[in-house]
């Protein structure tokens, strides 16, 4: 009997595998650190903005996220007819790739970039081509070293999840420069909000002054709206236009958008949670590192733990965290087989997992 055939290459397609949801137990606490999510929840005005359109959900949205793109463009100074949004900034990124990828083309990932980029590539039937990175962190002379005629995309995330590392806006530049004019450089900048660097920049500035560079960004992260999957795109007029042609017309839901719309205003709640998260960022850092394991310097809301190969492994860490009921994420599906990324929680999340960890390495 005959049947429906998936597109050539679907089904080598590693499907994405997300942070595993702790299960609640009857008196154990549980701490869900696996996400990557603020401990913090969303801005209250933007849950307040989201309530307050409930009694008109027979309502559709407004087709161009119009209201949205005007509170972005105020907030980074940008032109709001640049801008696009989506579900989440992971819906985005299948757009750049269904509009600028085809059979034959290939697009350039590092080698621990976010797992959404090769199923970008891969679900238009393009070729994702590998880049090696150094001390887990982006190298610009292996991707430029990786470029081929067939090219037509690269997928940069900066900072980068899960290694949480970063290259400076100059490194970028280099990088533009060094690509073919007719390849598109896709900076995602989900986790830029955390950076404190004085040499990193999200890159708008290569946007506006280029006509092969899109910058993303989601209100997942900082802003504490992933449930709502609202996400956006600065880029050049004619990259705007094509995209804009196969988006779905109402891919931002309305009470996503004015919740974003509150959030973004939210300057205050903002910067508490970067203070918080760089103020423990490093405290777990110097923490963990006492404990005799290695942390990779990161500028994001978490945190890569380093674990022996034999012993002391990550798999043993994360199963005894997990019976302690701290979720962290294990990262074999990113090629990082002795790792676990831990997201930035509260206070009381914090401090349990370094103790957690103290009695795992001592045997306790």
């Amino acid at each position: 009997m005959s049947r429906p055939v998936p597109n050539p290459g679907i089904l080598d397609i590693a499907p994405y595998t997300p942070g595993k949801t702790p299960v609640p137990e009857p008196g154990r606490k549980v701490f869900k650190l696996s996400a990557n999510e603020t401990p913090f929840g969303p801005s209250p005005k933007a849950i307040e903005a989201f309530k307050h359109v409930a009694d008109h959900l027979e309502d559709y949205p407004e087709g161009t996220s119009r209201v949205l793109r005007e509170a972005i463009g105020r907030h980074y100074g940008l032109d709001p007819n640049r801008i696009i949004c989506g579900a989440g900034s992971d819906e985005i990124l299948n757009l750049l790739a269904h509009t600028y990828l085809s059979h034959g083309d290939e697009a350039i990932s590092t080698t621990h970039g976010f797992l959404v980029y090769p199923i970008a590539t891969m679900a238009v039937g393009a070729k994702n081509v590998v880049a090696a990175e150094k001390n887990l962190t982006c190298d610009v002379d292996a991707i430029l070293k990786a470029v081929t005629p067939k090219t037509k995309l690269v997928w940069l995330a900066n900072p980068n999840n899960p290694t949480g590392t970063y290259i400076p806006f100059d490194e970028v530049k280099r990088l533009r420069a060094g690509l073919p004019s007719h390849v598109l450089l896709v900076l995602d900048a989900a986790y830029c909000d955390y950076v404190s660097r004085n040499d990193y920049e999200m890159g708008i500035e290569l946007v506006a002054t280029t006509e092969n560079t899109v910058v993303t960004h989601t209100f997942s992260k900082i802003h504490g709206l992933a449930a709502l999957r609202v996400g956006w795109m600065f880029g050049p007029e004619h990259i705007i236009d094509a995209v804009n042609r196969i988006r779905g017309p109402f891919n931002v839901s309305t009470p996503a958008m004015y919740a974003a719309v509150a959030a973004i205003e939210d300057t205050a709640h903002q910067a508490m949670s970067k203070q918080f998260t760089e103020t423990w960022r490093n405290w777990l850092s110097e923490e963990i590192t006492k404990l005799g394991l290695k942390v990779t310097p990161g500028v994001a809301n978490f945190v890569l733990i380093h674990f022996p190969q034999e012993g002391k492994t990550s798999d043993a860490a994360d199963a005894y965290l997990t019976r302690r009921g701290l979720v962290l994420r294990a990262l074999k599906n990113y090629g990082l087989h002795h790792q676990l990324r831990m997201t930035i929680g509260t206070e009381e999340a914090n401090r349990l997992v370094v103790d957690a960890l103290r009695d795992f390495m001592a045997g306790k």
